[in-house]
């Protein structure tokens, strides 16, 4: 059986979407993973793996680095009962991802049907994401456009997208 990083590689092939890849010591903070961005050309965003109380459902939130949110805020816009950061357990069981290797490319599992997919309107500016392949010892680049055009509707998965430049902190 393939990892899920092997799947995420394969799928990726599969879809034709060019990348490059970093194979480096755990990345687990934005900050490290901004070191790795710098070898990249890429930006990684913040992966937030988020449910309600009741874990009736489950977004990823992707933001820039810099963003500091509010979760009341964005349960508040995108109309959801309180959020808060779902259980690792839940991250694994959908996306197949560890703690600090959340990823929207775990999108690409039949598990994460219904995952709901958050994108900071920032994120269109940038060129090229950096994303882990559900596995933190790895990270790849590929183009904003190929992940927005090509890698998220061959998951069939549509973005709700919101300018997290109005939000704070993080709760």
């Amino acid at each position: 059986m393939n990892s899920p990083r092997e799947a995420v590689l394969a799928r990726l092939e599969e879809m034709g979407i060019p990348y490059r890849t970093a194979v480096h010591p755990p990345a687990a903070t934005m900050e490290a993973c901004a070191r790795v961005d710098g070898e990249l050309g890429a930006l990684t965003p913040k992966n937030l793996f988020l449910a309600p109380r009741r874990h009736q459902c489950y977004y990823l939130c992707l933001v820039r680095p810099q963003i500091r949110l509010n979760t009341s805020d964005i349960s508040h816009r995108i109309g959801s009962p309180r959020l808060s950061f779902a259980p690792e357990e839940a991250l694994w069981a959908r996306l197949r991802c560890h703690g600090g290797s959340a990823s929207p490319l775990g999108l690409i599992f039949p598990q994460a049907e219904g995952v709901r997919l958050i994108l900071d309107e920032g994120l269109r500016q940038v060129p090229v994401l950096g994303f882990h392949p559900c596995d933190n010892t790895h990270t790849l680049a590929m183009a904003t456009r190929d992940f927005l055009e090509i890698f998220l509707p061959g998951t069939g998965v549509a973005p709700q997208w919101i300018d997290f430049n109005t939000t704070e902190h993080i709760e």
